[in-house]
């Protein structure tokens, strides 16, 4: 299956000046406020090629956003992914050897297994593990509008809701099925933990619109657990579009073909043939059911595709479109 190449807007920069830090992990920047108040994890970078994440975090850091309340800390995770990009063979560097953000459980962190991404899952375990509330920011090999993704708890889904943008949500009734994600680490993947911990998937990696979409959500986010002040009046509400996860497919062998070129977001019957996988049929398990995040270059092992059904839409309260970073 052939893709159009991807058009290069925004292209990785030297971090090096990033490394030190002030947390005693590479990388990782902390900030206080010397007030009581939550403690905000904005992290980058899970995967190498997500290049908006970084824009993000940069943002933060070089405009000099510190928090009013409570505690601010930004990392940038595979950093080591992220320099072995290029341009020739930009999806390669999502990882050197494991999906930093699958390696999250106890068995893996504690496990005898070894990689330049358990190495630094392990480093950052005690960063994630400190943050009440967690942004992990994201974005797609294929150019699709943005959306949170998010364990199903009550505390996740009313945070996105309120923060309203993107205004597309999938929602994880028990995980993604194919390892721990950042996100769901110790008490963030707990239904009664007391910490809100989203992922947002800003579009397509290069583009200048999901760099924009990463630090605006930042500065969301922020704003709603009240470290900076919101910027900008609020819009009317935004219509939100809710699905749910029902199951995530993964490349069983190096046979595997979409039925067509797939991007995401295409809605199937229910016994639509989707894929092929070998002699295994991947079909729509109902009707109405919505493919999110296919991927563009199969690696058995890896994840293929996430099925999902519509929740249904609603509205909820945006923030002024044109705040933008400066």
């Amino acid at each position: 299956m052939t893709h159009n190449p991807p058009i290069f807007e925004v292209l990785p920069r030297d971090l090096s000046a990033y490394r030190q830090g002030n947390a005693g992990i590479d990388y990782v920047h902390r900030f206080g406020s010397g007030k009581p108040g939550p403690h905000v994890l904005i992290n980058a970078l899970t995967h190498g090629n997500e290049i908006c994440g970084m824009v993000a975090a940069t943002h933060l850091l070089d405009t000099g956003i510190r928090p009013l309340v409570g505690t601010l800390t930004i990392s940038f995770a595979n950093v080591a992914a992220y320099e072995s990009f290029d341009p020739a063979r930009p999806f390669e560097s999502r990882q050197l050897v494991h999906n930093l953000n699958r390696v999250w459980s106890i068995d893996e962190l504690e496990g005898v297994q070894d990689s330049p991404e358990l190495r630094r899952a392990r480093e950052l375990r005690p960063v994630v593990s400190a943050a009440d509330h967690i942004l992990d920011i994201h974005s797609t090999s294929q150019d699709v509008e943005p959306f949170w993704v998010y364990p199903g708890y009550a505390r996740n889904a009313a945070a996105a809701m309120a923060l309203g943008r993107p205004p597309v949500h999938l929602v994880m009734p028990s995980g993604l099925g194919s390892g721990t994600p950042l996100i769901q680490h110790g008490r963030h993947g707990q239904d009664d933990g007391d910490g809100v911990a989203l992922v947002v998937e800003c579009g397509q990696h290069f583009r200048q619109s999901a760099a924009d979409v990463a630090t605006v959500a930042a500065l969301d986010f922020l704003a709603h657990f009240g470290l900076i002040e919101r910027a900008g009046q609020r819009a009317e509400p935004l219509v939100q579009r809710r699905f749910e996860l029902l199951e995530t497919c993964m490349v069983r062998t190096a046979d595997f073909r979409f039925v067509r070129p797939l991007v995401g977001f295409e809605v199937f019957a229910q016994g639509d043939l989707i894929a092929t996988d070998g002699p295994h049929d991947i079909r729509a398990p109902c009707d109405s059911c919505t493919i999110f995040m296919p991927t563009r270059e199969p690696i058995v092992g890896r994840e293929a595709v996430y099925l999902t059904r519509p929740l249904g839409v609603c509205r909820a309260w945006g923030v002024e479109s044109e705040n933008r970073p400066q």
